[in-house]
């Protein structure tokens, strides 16, 4: 959700009404006039507060968004923890290796990572003078990573987040909005309806061409070969060939669509803006329409061992689980 509202403000392409454009300008300063703070402040609202990526390893599921918030839960999503964070920047993105070692993105290019599965965290990169967020961080294995973001940033590491190489992937400064895997090759969707493949480890980058010329927000790999991309306005695409040819899918909706979970009973979820949810049990041909009931809107989603679906947004934490028992 953060790539679906802070991106599409500094974009060239995108446009929003005003009254986002104000949530969006608000937001920001708050992040900037946070950012440089020593740490993160507790809150007992701060399961409440925005947040913008999660994810489900064996234990614990870890979130991350505003004001440097980090939460924990040991229990499947149940009850939350906050953890100790060393910033109030923004975090925009999350990762985990195991159950102990992830990494977490944000404003002030700031790269936190955590050895004890999320409890203290440790800065390890921050670059504030460049002034664009990073957005995404996906790692190989515990030594060799990756983080994207705003205007074409692309920072590697191989020795664990000890030193960070600022690299281009291609000519243009788009954003780099989400990193994910798809058999052995890389995606990243991108800004102007850009997304991009490494079929070598993240070394070289093709550009796809796609139908769309709008910011895609997220992917989800579906096999070894398929995969989905979605974005701005509820543009949906699917791949059966690693993104040499896209199929349209209707969405029903022309909210943004930020996040996909690919389901233990196979079906698909995908959330975006003003609530929305995606739903398909016949992998990926057809979508049902829903909607939550408070319309709050859907940054990212993971599912437990248990089988809760976590969602996180702009209300904080919901289980999906227990607001859709059908799925």
């Amino acid at each position: 959700m953060y790539q679906a509202w802070c991106v599409a403000l500094q974009s060239r392409k995108s446009k929003q009404g005003s009254a986002l454009l104000l949530l969006l300008t608000m937001t920001l300063l708050l992040a900037i006039s946070d950012g440089h703070a020593a740490s993160s402040v507790k809150s007992k609202l701060a399961e409440k507060s925005l947040l913008l990526d999660v994810v489900c390893t064996d234990s614990p599921v870890v979130t991350v968004g505003e004001r440097g918030h980090i939460l924990r839960s040991e229990d499947s999503g149940k009850s939350w923890q906050q953890a100790e964070v060393p910033t109030r920047a923004m975090l925009t993105g999350v990762f985990f290796q195991n159950t102990l070692l992830g990494w977490a993105v944000g404003h002030d290019q700031i790269i936190l990572r955590t050895r004890d599965a999320g409890k203290n965290w440790q800065q390890v990169f921050s670059a504030p003078e460049e002034e664009s967020p990073l957005l995404d961080v996906w790692f190989a294995d515990a030594e060799h990573g990756y983080a994207i973001g705003a205007y074409g940033r692309f920072l590697e590491t191989r020795d664990g987040g000890e030193t960070w190489e600022a690299r281009w992937i291609s000519e243009d400064d788009y954003h780099l909005n989400k990193m994910f895997a798809v058999g052995s090759s890389l995606f990243i969707a991108a800004e102007a309806g850009n997304v991009y493949r490494s079929d070598n480890g993240g070394e070289d980058w093709l550009t796809l061409s796609t139908p769309y010329e709008g910011s895609f927000f997220g992917g989800l790999a579906l096999s070894e070969t398929r995969l989905l991309v979605f974005g701005l306005r509820g543009n949906l695409y699917k791949s059966d060939d690693l993104g040499e040819t896209w199929s349209t899918i209707s969405s029903s909706t022309e909210s943004s669509l930020n996040s996909g979970l690919l389901l233990s009973n196979g079906k698909i979820i995908i959330a975006g803006l003003a609530g929305s949810l995606l739903l398909s049990s016949d992998n990926a041909t057809t979508f049902t329409f829903e909607q939550l009931a408070d319309r709050q809107g859907l940054a990212a989603l993971c599912q437990t061992g248990d089988g809760n679906i976590i969602a996180v947004g702009e209300s904080g934490v919901t289980s999906l689980s227990a607001e859709m028992p059908g799925l």
